[in-house]
């Protein structure tokens, strides 16, 4: 998962030549540039915002994070390795390495050397091995060994930033937070949904228009959307589920609204007939 906001790892200092970063290096690492242009408002109402995630939650009911892990102190390593790396590389490199260690206690036990030797297939991997022991240690030392539930600790710990503070609380805890990566930052901006120029703002837009009834999954089904279908060069409209409400300006012409549209449309309709006061739409 792409690394954003400022603080994600990229802000953590634990060496001097981390502290020393030129800020060329530390833009790299956040993941983005800000967008130029200052945020204007979204383009949708709040009738029209429920409609898009309606699409969501009825073409997908239950979206998944891409990571695997087995217990909230995995899902926390995991996030942490995925800065500026791949769901499937992390997958690939934590294999081994939570079968051997999933508890703070055991990583401490495994140490710096053998985790970097794990890991070491992926990006910042000695940088990471050492935030991995670093917040192994201070979750034993503050914690009693447990992944706090809450946002302010855990960005106290070596590695952890907002992003990775937003995707444990969702997962690991089901709070409704929203957690922005790059594929939410281009998608909040691109069909105007979210506008905003950092993560941060993206994030407070969603936030304002979001529906709580959609709240607890609006991220994964955004990023999900951004990675797979509404993608950086080549947006893939005609698989988009929401083709027909998107106010995007980039939006490639189509014929005819996309078939996964007409069906999940339909879905809706026929759930809002046979149970019309199973979810209620925004009064304004």
């Amino acid at each position: 998962m792409d690394c954003l906001y400022r603080g994600d790892m990229s802000e953590k200092k634990i060496t001097k030549s981390r502290r020393s970063a030129t800020g060329a290096k530390k833009m790299a690492e956040d993941g983005a540039r800000p967008a130029k242009r200052r945020p204007s408002r979204p383009r949708y109402t709040r009738q029209e915002a429920y409609a898009l995630f309606e699409r969501f939650h009825a073409d997908n009911p239950e979206p998944k994070g891409e990571l695997d892990h087995v217990n909230a102190f995995t899902l926390l390593v995991a996030v942490v390795l995925s800065a500026q790396a791949t769901d499937v590389g992390v997958n690939r490199a934590t294999r081994t390495l939570f079968r051997i260690a999933d508890t703070p206690e055991k990583m401490v036990a495994l140490g710096e050397d053998r985790v970097r030797e794990e890991i070491r297939t992926i990006g910042l991997y000695k940088t990471k091995a050492k935030n991995v022991i670093l917040l192994s240690q201070q979750l034993i030392r503050d914690h009693g060994g447990r992944v706090p539930e809450n946002r302010e600790a855990l960005e106290t710990l070596p590695g952890v930033g907002r992003k990775t503070a937003n995707v444990v609380l969702n997962i690991a805890f089901g709070h409704p937070t929203i957690a922005v990566d790059t594929h939410l930052f281009r998608l909040g901006n691109r069909i105007g949904i979210a506008p905003g120029r950092t993560p941060l703002e993206v994030e407070l837009a969603l936030e304002k228009i979001v529906p709580d009834v959609f709240r607890r999954h609006a991220h994964h089904w955004l990023i999900l959307h951004g990675r797979y279908i509404c993608k950086a060069r080549k947006p893939e409209c005609a698989r988009c589920v929401i083709y027909d409400l998107c106010k995007s300006t980039e939006k490639v012409p189509l014929d005819a609204v996309p078939d996964i549209a007409l069906r999940t449309a339909r879905l809706i309709e026929a759930a809002k007939t046979s149970n019309p006061e199973a979810i209620r739409e925004p009064a304004g």
